[in-house]
């Protein structure tokens, strides 16, 4: 009794040790992600500011333009007395151009572009590196980009300020790729969720833009949630709680609408394409010419300028215009300018090697979309869609959803933005329209199309592929091979040896039972030496310790044997009985096996079937000298 108090004792003792192991280690990386979502935090409170004073002195007090803003950002200062003056509007994006080509250029070229594409990047091919410098050249080069009249959005720099963060900490700690890559997605969630006051659908965006197919990067997901959260906080503290817009009670009531909408999601995938197009076409002219990279950001705000001369409500963020939209302020006219006037800034502001984010263009060019097409639909069938401003809100989200292959996430972003959560149902269709007609393009080109592509999850699959097949499923494939009785001289062996091209010789006994095994490179040293012919049998060549498998293992485990041993061929013998062989598996066919499931996963092929690729494979890998005879014949001492 007093044996099994002490038994029981030291057991509850071990269990206490690792639970409280447990709980430390879960308390160090909780430690780890608030201090991302902090120094996130602090990253969106700088770039904010930094926004605030820059389009203070570019746009208000040097041009004289005043453009809304949201009913969440109230201006941090006062509007100056300077009078509208177009003719600076023209220069001023060049001027910025200069100065942030000139930063990104020399001390950080990574953070060119709109910085989300080099955080995927790192995610998927460096192991979750970025360069510690990356985030202070991108916050002040996305600033200087965007308040000189630049069109680009916030999400880009504060994702990389977050991810690089993440990354540094990672990699001061030495901690494992792994780990660097979740704290790097943390950042980006933290960073991204905070400045748009949207923390769920920051933690969301960061696992789920990864990818271009909808599949979510699960293990990043709490990460992502802690430090979001404390960002989010942290930043709303400092500039005020709230959502970025204010959005009128929308409430979807008629099913009839859905027709609307449904022609919505036309629109915004065709405008989705423009702009993706327009973007990597700007990009691609622009990394042709023969100039100084640091020129050319200057040229794409000279050509923005030129825009924006015309028309002035394209330049810098434009999400005041939005918020008018969502208020049904605006002529379907203006708006159709503001969404096509906003695609070419944009392109020529980030394509040409300008700082900034491609997510907030995106929510004023999907609104201005929405917005019109609600108010043509209002002035048709009034009856049917009261509610222009509600076009607003749905044509954000399928927009975006539209050209960066993130629909859930993105729904939750302008459910968050906009604090309407009543068009879910529509916004659910329109997103999930907009993404299955525009999968063949993305805005954001790092995408991976699934885990299976990522080199983050590189070998990942390998044991889950074979783990799932056993050694049954390739019987077809199995190699007859002669047998070789263990009294046989050596010297007959030799005689059968030079008609032969085996490699692998099982030595079995007079009932055809398994006793050994032994390969070429086992007899290469004593195949020609004459003076043991008789002296030698093939029992005292073979080696008994043999390294077998059977029909129901796996076939992860076969490999295993196969790479122990430093083997080509493995005998396969009968699960009941392991000295009755059934044939030689080759380990090029497990190999080709494998490439053949993994490509099935990559199509998406559904009638992926173990029976039913067991019987298409018989065929295959069958060379004609197998097909002659599929016997297996014993050589005796006889012959």
């Amino acid at each position: 009794m007093i044996g099994k108090l002490k038994n029981k004792f030291r057991s509850g003792t071990y269990s206490l040790k690792i639970e409280t192991s447990q709980i430390a280690l879960a308390g160090k990386w909780m430690i780890y992600y608030i201090l991302i979502g902090l120094i996130a935090g602090l990253g969106s409170i700088l770039f904010h500011y930094l926004c605030e004073i820059g389009t203070h002195l570019f746009m208000d007090q040097l041009a004289g333009y005043r453009p809304p803003a949201p009913v969440g950002e109230a201006p941090l200062f006062p509007p100056s007395n300077t009078p509208f003056n177009r003719w600076l509007l023209l220069f001023i994006p060049g001027l910025g151009g200069i100065i942030s080509g000139w930063l990104v250029y020399t001390f950080a070229p990574e953070a060119e572009g709109h910085g989300t594409d080099a955080a995927i990047d790192a995610y998927h091919n460096k192991g979750g590196f970025i360069r510690a410098r990356i985030p202070f050249i991108k916050t002040i080069a996305s600033a200087i980009t965007i308040t000189s009249g630049g069109s680009g959005g916030r999400e880009g720099p504060i994702a990389q300020i977050g991810a690089g963060f993440g990354s540094f900490l990672a990699t001061r700690l030495k901690l494992s790729n792994r780990e660097r890559r979740l704290m790097l997605a943390a950042g980006i969630g933290a960073g991204v969720g905070s400045v748009f006051r949207a923390p769920m659908a920051g933690a969301l965006f960061a696992a789920e833009v990864l990818y271009r197919e909808p599949e979510f990067e699960s293990e990043v997901i709490i990460p992502c949630g802690i430090s979001s959260v404390v960002a989010y906080c942290l930043f709303c503290i400092s500039c005020g709680w709230g959502s970025l817009f204010e959005s009128p009670d929308f409430v979807f009531q008629n099913p009839l609408e859905l027709g609307p909408y449904t022609i919505l999601a036309f629109i915004l995938t065709g405008t989705g394409l423009l702009y993706v197009k327009s973007f990597y076409g700007v990009q691609h002219v622009f990394r042709k010419m023969k100039i100084p990279n640091h020129i050319k950001p200057a040229i794409g705000g000279l050509l923005t300028g030129v825009i924006g001369f015309f028309l002035p409500q394209t330049l810098s963020f434009g999400y005041g215009f939005a918020q008018l939209a969502l208020n049904n302020r605006l002529s379907t006219i203006f708006l159709l300018y503001l969404a096509f006037g906003k695609i070419f800034t944009t392109s020529f502001s980030i394509g040409s090697g300008g700082s900034g984010g491609v997510f907030g263009p995106s929510v004023v060019i999907g609104g201005a979309l929405g917005g019109a097409t609600g108010r043509i639909f209002h002035s048709l069938i009034p009856e049917i869609v009261k509610e222009p401003g509600a076009f607003v809100v749905v044509g954000m989200a399928g927009f975006f959803a539209s050209v960066s292959n993130a629909p859930i996430s993105t729904i939750i972003f302008v459910c968050e933005m906009t604090n309407s959560y009543h068009l879910l149902l529509p916004s659910l269709l329109v997103c999930s329209l907009t993404y299955l007609l525009s999968q063949k393009w993305t805005i954001y080109v790092k995408q991976v199309r699934n885990r299976i592509d990522s080199n983050a999850h590189r070998g990942d699959f390998f044991v889950d592929v074979l783990a799932h097949y056993r050694v049954k499923h390739l019987m077809s494939q199995l190699r007859k091979v002669k047998l070789i009785q263990e009294d046989m001289p050596f010297k007959l062996f030799r005689e059968f040896f030079q008609s032969t091209e085996q490699h692998y010789f099982p030595v079995v006994n007079k009932e055809n039972r398994l006793t050994g095994i032994f390969s070429i490179n086992d007899i290469r040293g004593i195949i020609f030496d004459q003076g043991i012919g008789d002296l030698v049998l093939m029992k005292d060549v073979a080696n008994a310790n043999i390294i077998f498998t059977t029909p129901s293992e796996d076939l992860n485990e076969a490999l295993k044997k196969f790479t122990v041993g430093n083997l080509h061929r493995l005998p396969v013998v009968k699960d009941e009985d392991h000295t009755i062989l059934l044939g030689m598996l080759d380990r090029r066919e497990v190999i080709q096996y494998y490439n053949q499931r993994v490509e099935e996963l990559k199509t998406n092929r559904t009638d992926a079937n173990p029976e039913k690729d067991e019987d298409v494979s018989l065929l295959k890998n069958i060379r004609v000298k197998q097909a002659m005879n599929r016997n297996v014949d014993s050589i005796y001492e006889e012959v």
